[in-house]
This record gives C-alpha cells, structure tokens and sequence, in this order.
C-alpha cells in the first residue's frame, strides 16, 4: 500500500463535505491535480470529480468521510502534501502544504 499521495485536514475534509452537501453531488470526490503553469512553473487545481480513473490515487478523509482523487502524474508532485482549511480574517480558503515545493510564488497556488 503506498503512502497517501494528499492529506486533508479535519478542517479541509468538513469544508469539503459542506460544500458537496450545497451543490447536492455528495457522490462526488474532490480532485486535487498539478497542472503546468502559474507563475513559478506548477499550478494546483481542485473540482469535484465524479470520473474516476483505474489509476487514480483514492483516500477518504474527516470524521464525515470525503474522499480525494489524485492523478498518477500529479501524484508524484503531491506525494505528501497536505490540503487545510481556515476560515479566518488573514487567510481564508483552501492552502496545500507540499513538502516537494522548492519554491512558491507570492499567491500560493502555483509552486516549482
């Protein structure tokens, strides 16, 4: 069994869960993936998915299980990344964490 390639916070995973829970899609899963781009080489993408790939990187998360979907390319770009949440005045939203990241630019959505 390999590592899990993304970790959700408890805090992510509940976030998650509200927001399938508001678009009534909670059969969906959330997919993370690289894509080229963004100003430091990689850009991160997330979207409910309900397409899952044979060689797809499956997890399942939170108290209120979600579950995740990476790719096997941008699996070996988030191999131990982990993906929270906060809801505060300074930051707001979704931020991933990744150990692989050499280098991120100011936005914190694309990373080298």
């Amino acid at each position: 069994e390999s590592p899990t390639v993304i970790t959700l916070t408890e805090p992510a995973a509940r976030k998650v869960k509200e927001l399938l829970e508001a678009e009534g899609a909670t059969d969906l899963a959330l997919r993370v993936a690289v894509r080229p781009g963004g100003c430091s080489g990689y850009s991160y993408e997330m979207f409910f998915d309900g397409d899952v790939a044979a060689d797809d990187e499956k997890a399942e998360f939170g108290t209120d299980p979600v579950s995740v979907v990476v790719d096997s390319a941008s699996a070996q770009l988030l191999a131990g990344a982990t993906l929270d949440y906060k809801d505060g005045l300074n930051q707001a939203g979704f931020s991933i964490t990744n150990p692989n990241a050499t280098r991120t630019c100011g936005c914190g959505s694309s990373f080298s």
